[in-house]
C-alpha cells in the first residue's frame, strides 16, 4: 500500500505542518486537518511512514468524538476522506493533559532513575514497573516541541490558561479517561495512559486534536497483563519506541525503520482500529492522492484544477489579468505571483515546494519578456507544465525579444505561447482534467460550426 506523507494544495493555504498532521485554512471559521502516515517518537520525526496509519488515527479519533460529545463538545464538522477532517477553528490551549493509570513508559524510565514527582504529582516509593495507581493521575505537559512537564501551579502562574478553565479541563480529562477505560475494558483492552488537548471556541471549552488513538495513548491487552505485568505487549507505537531504543547508533535512536518493523506497526494500528471501532479498515485500492483529490472536489473544498500566473514584475499585471479573464471561463483556481528570476529567484525554490506536490493538477503561466529567465528557471524546478506568455508591447518588441522565451536551456521544457487567450487555453488543456473535456470539445465544435457556416455563405 502506498503511504500518504504530505498534503499540498495552493487552494487551501497551509497553517501548520506538524509531526503527523497538516492543517490547512478553509476560511476564518474552519480548517482542514490531514492526518498523514508520518510517525514520530521521542519528539523526533521518523523518516519511514506507516501505510494506513493516518486513516487509522483519523477514524479512531472521529469514532471517539462521537462517543464522548455528551461529556464535552469537540471541533469535528465532518470527515471528508479517511485521512481528512473538516474542523471548527478554535484557539488551542498550550497544555497537554496527560492521564496515567499505570507506572510505565517514560514515567517508569524516570522513576527507575529516582524521580518521584511528575508535573507536580508525587508518586510513592516501592512501585513496580507497569503497576496500577490507586486512581488515575494527571501529569500535564507544555504543548511544544519538548512536551515539558509542568505543574498545575506553574500553568496558572504562567497564564497558560485561567484557573476556572483548567479546573474544567482536569474534570473533563478524567471523565474522558473513565469513559474510554470502561468502553475498552469490554473489548479486553486496558487504556494505560493518554493525552487530551483542548481549545476555546467562542469562549467555551472544546476537545480538539485526537483522542484515544495509538499515537496519543498506550493500550495493553487485559489477558496479556494478567499473564505478565512486566512483559505485557504493547498495542500502540511503544512497539516502535522499544525497537528504536534497542537499535541506537552512537547513542542516537535510528530514524529509518526496516520493512519488517513497518509491516508489524501497520498491522498493530489496523488491529487496534478494528478492536476499538468494531469495523474493518476499508481503503480503496487507489493511490491516496487520487482518492483525496476526488473527495475534496466532492466536498467542494477545492476546484478540479489550479493555474498559477507568475509575473516577473508588477508592471506585468495588466497582461496577467488578461490571461486570467480567459481562465475564468473554466473551473480552475487561479493564483497570481510576482517573482523575478534575476532579482529574487530564490523564491522559485519555495514556489516549487508548494506546487510540485499539489493534490490537484496544476500548471504555470510565466510572464516575462526581455531577457526571459523566468520561464526557464520555473521549468527547471517544477514538475508541472510551464507556459511562457511574454508581455510584448508591439511587433517590434516581439521580434527583438521572442527568442529569449523560445530558446530554453536543455531539460527546461517551458513552452511559449504569444497570445494571452491561447496561453490560458493551453494551460487548461495541459491540466488534462477528464471533467473538462466535454467543455473543451464543445468549444472545438462551436469553432468548427462557425467556420462551416462562414464557408457555406461563401459558396451559396
Amino acid at each position: 500500500m502506498e503511504a500518504f506523507t504530505r498534503f499540498n494544495s495552493p487552494q487551501l493555504p497551509l497553517i501548520h505542518r506538524g509531526k503527523v498532521r497538516d492543517s490547512m485554512r478553509i476560511n476564518s471559521k474552519k480548517r482542514l486537518i490531514a492526518v498523514t502516515d508520518r510517525i514520530s517518537a521521542f519528539n523526533k520525526k521518523i523518516k519511514t511512514p506507516i501505510p494506513g496509519k493516518g486513516a487509522v488515527l483519523n477514524g479512531i479519533t472521529n469514532f471517539w468524538f462521537e462517543k464522548t460529545k455528551d461529556i464535552i463538545p469537540n471541533h469535528l464538522v465532518e470527515a471528508v476522506d479517511p485521512n481528512l477532517s473538516v474542523v471548527r477553528e478554535a484557539k488551542p490551549i498550550r497544555v497537554e493533559m496527560i492521564v496515567r493509570a499505570y507506572l510505565t513508559g517514560s514515567m517508569w524510565r524516570g522513576y527507575e532513575k529516582g524521580q518521584r514527582t511528575f508535573s507536580g504529582v508525587t508518586v510513592p516509593d516501592g512501585m513496580k514497573k507497569n503497576q496500577a495507581f490507586d486512581a488515575p493521575i494527571l501529569t500535564p505537559t507544555t504543548k511544544d516541541e519538548l512536551d515539558t512537564e509542568i505543574s498545575e501551579k506553574e500553568i496558572i502562574r504562567l497564564g497558560l490558561v485561567s484557573k476556572p478553565v483548567y479546573q474544567k479541563m482536569k474534570k473533563t480529562a478524567l471523565a474522558l479517561f473513565e469513559r474510554g477505560s470502561r468502553y475498552l475494558a469490554k473489548k479486553g483492552i486496558i487504556l494505560v495512559d493518554t493525552k487530551y488537548e483542548f481549545g476555546l471556541l467562542d469562549g467555551k471549552l472544546i476537545l480538539i486534536d485526537e483522542i484515544h488513538t495509538p499515537d496519543s495513548s498506550r493500550f495493553w491487552r487485559a489477558a496479556d497483563y494478567k499473564k505478565s505485568r512486566t512483559k505485557v505487549a504493547q498495542m500502540d507505537k511503544e512497539f516502535v519506541r522499544q525497537w528504536m531504543l534497542k537499535n541506537k547508533v552512537a547513542g542516537e535512536v535510528p530514524l529509518v525503520l526496516p520493512a519488517r518493523i513497518v509491516r508489524e506497526t501497520a498491522r498493530r494500528y489496523r488491529e487496534i482500529y478494528e478492536l476499538i471501532t468494531g469495523r474493518e479498515l476499508q481503503l480503496p485500492p487507489v493511490p491516496p492522492a487520487a482518492r483525496i483529490y476526488h473527495n475534496l472536489i466532492h466536498a467542494r473544498l477545492i476546484r478540479p484544477g489550479f493555474v498559477a500566473i507568475v509575473m516577473g514584475s508588477a508592471s506585468d499585471l495588466p497582461h496577467a489579468e488578461k490571461i486570467q479573464s480567459y481562465l475564468e471561463r473554466y473551473d480552475v483556481a487561479i493564483q497570481k505571483r510576482i517573482i523575478s528570476a534575476h532579482k529574487n529567484g530564490e523564491r522559485i525554490v519555495e514556489l516549487a515546494a508548494a506546487y510540485n506536490e499539489t493534490v490537484e493538477p496544476a500548471a504555470v503561466i510565466a510572464i516575462a519578456g526581455r531577457s526571459n529567465g523566468l520561464g526557464g528557471a520555473l521549468a527547471a524546478n517544477l514538475t508541472i507544465p510551464v507556459i511562457n506568455c511574454p508581455p510584448f508591447k508591439d511587433k517590434a518588441d516581439m521580434l527583438l525579444n521572442l527568442n529569449s522565451s523560445l530558446m530554453m536551456p536543455s531539460r527546461t521544457p517551458a513552452m511559449t505561447v504569444v497570445h494571452p487567450d491561447n496561453a490560458a487555453y493551453a494551460a487548461v488543456r495541459a491540466l488534462n482534467i477528464y471533467s473538462f473535456k466535454p467543455h473543451l470539445q464543445r468549444e472545438i465544435d462551436e469553432l468548427k460550426n462557425e467556420l462551416n457556416k462562414a464557408d457555406q455563405k461563401l459558396i451559396q
